[in-house]
């Protein structure tokens, strides 16, 4: 017998994007609806690739919701495949657990949420496929539970939900932790595995899998997001393939600029990275991060200008893609030595300048700064920085405007090196 399914987990519907709204909100109310777009593209592809059903391993919800909305979004969705006569199979993560979610909207005939008391199974006999869960009562689910898991049922597909941290995944709290030994123990064809964001085939006898989110919510969630398809041949797997379903795409690019010596020859650079990008993501809008490498003579000059820095990458962006935006820059570049007679008699000016931010007045002055900064962002924004990072970049800039001051016999103008 041959069927497929669907395996998605992390929907996260209705999560704000965090960094963007109060910068560019046009691009932000493109990225906000693209959970909601992301989960009709899920349901589009089980409908398009005829699958058997769908499995969805935990947080739908991204915590309680504001308002019957979201769920009743969710419900119309998942109502597609239930008129279309395809069942859905899903259990709660720590996101969604029963103690999170305060409001309730009755979901389509042939949607089944698994229990949280124990995990329980279900079956689907016309396809002999068993399956085996079991949601989240609270938040916090510390206990191995994969060991109560059901026996399998032989002659069957046997397939696990289970949301998961595994034994560990940097970035992601704790939550019923277990190992890929405690999985193969229970003999099933098949784990549906969700809690981890990015896309993951821990294991391929029997398939582990974490299908990773369906969109991206921030910088730390780059790169193409989805779910996937799974085909069954004869009760075995055969074939795992990726669905890409993001709606609205987040980067990382780092651009070696050493070669450059001035900011025009940086900005060749950036450009010729920023359209491999924006092809990359298709017709997605993307929100970049880009890191600059290399020992190049600009260096001064872009850290002590860093506003105008990112005004013309900002803008060399808006000559590729009305869809792409910047969404930080990051100087990992570091200057030439300077010489004795450049310096106007300092023989080590980068060592005066070393360790300002130790200094007792200096480090109180900086907190308060810091501290005067966060105070004035955005609710949005306050949440995807740290203030140490905010008192770095101060830091950085302050010793750049010194360095290209000194470069000038002590001459303004230290932007102008760019």
């Amino acid at each position: 017998m041959r069927f497929r399914f669907v395996h998605a987990a992390d929907l996260h519907l209705d999560s704000p994007m965090h960094g963007l709204t109060a910068r560019q909100p046009e691009l932000a109310a493109l990225f906000a609806r693209a959970t909601r777009e992301a989960f009709e593209a899920l349901i589009d592809e089980v409908l398009a690739r005829q699958a058997a059903f769908l499995v969805i391993s935990g947080d739908v919800y991204d915590g309680d919701w504001r308002d019957y909305h979201t769920g009743l979004f969710f419900a119309a969705q998942l109502a597609r495949l239930s008129r279309a006569g395809i069942p859905t199979y899903l259990i709660q993560g720590n996101h969604d657990a029963e103690s999170q979610i305060s409001r309730k909207v009755t979901l389509p005939p042939l949607v089944h949420s698994f229990g949280t008391r124990k995990a329980e199974t279900m079956e689907l006999p016309e396809l002999k496929v068993a399956l085996h869960g079991r949601s989240f009562a609270e938040r916090s689910l510390s206990d191995n539970i994969v060991r109560d898991f059901p026996p399998t049922r032989p002659g069957w597909f046997n397939l696990g939900l289970l949301h998961t941290s595994l034994d560990g995944r940097a970035g992601h709290a704790s939550y019923a932790p277990c190992t890929l030994a405690d999985l193969k123990a229970r003999n099933y064809d098949y784990w549906a595995l969700g809690h981890i964001h990015a896309a993951e085939i821990v294991a391929t006898d029997p398939p582990v899998v974490f299908p990773g989110n369906l969109q991206g919510r921030h910088v730390r969630e780059s790169g193409p997001k989805g779910a996937m398809l799974v085909e069954v041949e004869d009760g075995t797997v055969a074939a795992l393939t990726p669905l890409v379903l993001d709606k609205a795409r987040w980067g990382h690019r780092r651009v070696a600029i050493g070669e450059a010596t001035t900011l025009a020859e940086v900005l060749v650079r950036v450009e010729t990275a920023l359209r491999e990008e924006i092809d990359a993501a298709g017709e997605r809008p993307l929100a970049l991060r880009l890191t600059l490498t290399g020992e190049t003579p600009t260096h001064d000059g872009l850290a002590a200008d860093a506003q105008h820095l990112r005004a013309e990458i900002q803008a060399a962006a808006d000559r590729v893609s009305e869809r792409l935006y910047i969404e930080r820059i990051e100087l990992a570049t570091t200057s030439p030595q300077i010489a004795v007679d450049e310096t106007v008699g300092f023989a080590d000016p980068q060592g005066l300048l070393a360790g300002l931010e130790t200094e007792p007045d200096f480090s109180e002055a900086l907190a308060g700064i810091v501290e005067d900064i966060l105070a004035k962002l955005p609710d949005e924004v306050r949440q995807a920085v740290r203030g140490e990072e905010i008192g770095a970049a101060l830091v950085e800039e302050a010793r750049a405007v010194a360095l290209a001051r000194l470069r000038r016999g002590g001459r303004a103008g230290a932007g102008e090196a760019a």
